[in-house]
């Protein structure tokens, strides 16, 4: 009777069993299954030929890639092309007007000017540690600005700029095309880690760019727009430098940098160009215009400024009585931030030997940031200059050109020195366009104490990308 019951009890049991392990043999057998699909994906996927015996999902997949990598093809290929290109410009116009007294005309005069410039950068190769860089701006534009008595000032608007054909004439010049080689002094180690670089650039420069340059006076598109505060004087307005009509010329320049110490960098360069008719390929191309600067960052309660010196000499320079003479002559450009918001800068220029207008200069200011008054993005820049006499051009004033027409200005008497004054608020209206007012008074304009004061009022755009 036991036996009986105890078999009836566990016959439910063993059936039970055997239907888990049926269940179980069927899932095994489905992951078996599953595993070796997965296998023949996995082969199929290894090559990226399609093929009859392929699965269809692979053969989905490959076709899919393929048509991506066909729309990848030309972009990737583009951006490698561009890598370390880059591109600049700028458009600048400006209105000035100045009263009669100021002007040749003896009319009150109002003019509008602009000037357009694109700069692109690109990567030229390299060979070993070195590598090289091509550079090239195109300048256009249109508008001499306000036509001024005879200052010792070229000019109270630099960004004007014309082609010599006349103002109907718009179209573009080359204003600069240089080449750049780096070379890293790694003595041995990775180029990235070098604190140390030569640099030899050659062809056809703006000098300015690597001498004497200020960072708060040296760009008329930004900031100060009168030629004695955008470069030292002597150079550029007393004509020592020799470029073109338009500012530029052929040279070279070999520079060394040295940034061991971080805040205390510092920089040697010599400057060999072809001044007079050399500086626009019409005249012998043999070096004429010689300058060196040396210069060295500055930290002055933690926050950054630079020093500059630098000495030059011109052997076809324009002397004031029409003839051509040695020109030589030294200087130094300083800028220092004393807040967070001030910068203050100073130049100075001492004329050593030659025939000039002039033969000190000194101009000094400062910019102002708007974050004392929330408008971190704008600037107030203020600036004094003088440009003294020399005391040839004092005692032979009456009997030469004082007023650049070619005829002998009798009566006229430089016995005194020219002074400047310059305020521009700069406003940022948005990321590309600022906007300018701009004030200028001239004293004793071209040396002569007789003359009225010259007074002018501007405004300037700039769009920036």
């Amino acid at each position: 009777m036991a036996s009986a019951l105890a078999a009836a009890l566990a016959g439910p049991a063993l059936a039970a069993d055997d239907a888990v392990m049926a269940e179980l043999k069927r899932l095994a057998a489905r992951v078996e299954a599953l595993e070796q699909q997965n296998q023949e994906l996995k082969k199929a996927l290894a090559s990226e030929r399609l093929s009859e015996k392929d699965p269809e999902i692979v053969s989905r997949i490959k076709y899919v890639e393929t048509q991506v990598d066909a729309i990848k093809g030309p972009a990737t290929k583009l951006a490698d092309a561009l890598d370390g290109v880059s591109v600049e410009g700028s458009l600048v116009a400006v209105a000035q007007r100045a009263g009669g007294g100021a002007t040749t005309s003896g009319t009150r005069e109002s003019r509008i000017n602009y000037r357009g410039d694109v700069g692109v950068t690109l990567p030229v190769g390299s060979m070993g540690d070195q590598d090289g860089t091509l550079y090239a701006q195109v300048r256009l534009g249109q508008g001499n600005g306000v036509g001024l008595r005879p200052t010792y000032s070229s000019t109270p608007n630099t960004v004007a700029f014309e082609k010599a054909e006349g103002a109907d004439d718009s179209f573009a010049i080359l204003a600069q095309a240089w080449y750049q080689l780096k070379v890293p002094l790694s003595n041995g180690a990775r180029k990235e880690d070098a604190r140390e670089h030569l640099y030899l650039t050659v062809g056809k420069i703006d000098p300015f760019v690597f001498f004497d340059q200020n960072a708060a006076a040296d760009d008329e598109s930004a900031k100060f727009l009168n030629n004695v505060f955008v470069h030292n004087p002597l150079l550029d307005s007393g004509g020592d430098i020799g470029a073109d009509a338009y500012g530029f010329q052929p040279g070279a320049v070999l520079r060394y940098e040295n940034s061991r110490q971080k805040g205390g960098e510092w920089a040697l360069s010599l400057g060999l160009f072809a001044s007079d008719a050399g500086a626009n390929f019409s005249g012998s191309s043999r070096t004429s215009f010689v300058i060196g600067q040396a210069e060295m960052n500055t930290r002055w309660n933690y926050l950054p400024g630079a020093v500059r010196a630098y000495a030059w000499r011109n052997a076809r320079a324009a002397s004031y009585d029409g003839a051509q003479r040695a020109h030589a002559g030294w200087g130094i450009s300083t800028d220092q931030k004393v807040t967070e918001s001030l910068t203050l800068f100073g130049r100075y220029g001492h004329h050593a030997s030659g025939l000039v207008r002039f033969d000190r200069a000194i101009t000094f200011g400062a910019e102002l940031e708007g974050t004392p008054w929330r408008r971190s993005a704008d600037s107030l820049g203020v600036a004094f200059g003088q440009l003294r006499t020399s005391s040839g051009f004092r005692l032979d004033s009456a009997t030469v050109d004082g007023d650049g027409d070619g005829l002998a200005d009798h009566g006229y008497m430089a016995t005194a020195s020219e002074r400047q004054a310059e305020l521009y608020y700069r406003f940022k209206l948005n990321d590309a366009v600022e906007l300018t007012p701009n004030l200028q008074w001239i004293g004793r304009p071209g040396g002569d104490a007789s003359a009225p004061a010259v007074k002018l009022v501007g405004l300037r755009a700039t769009l920036g990308f």
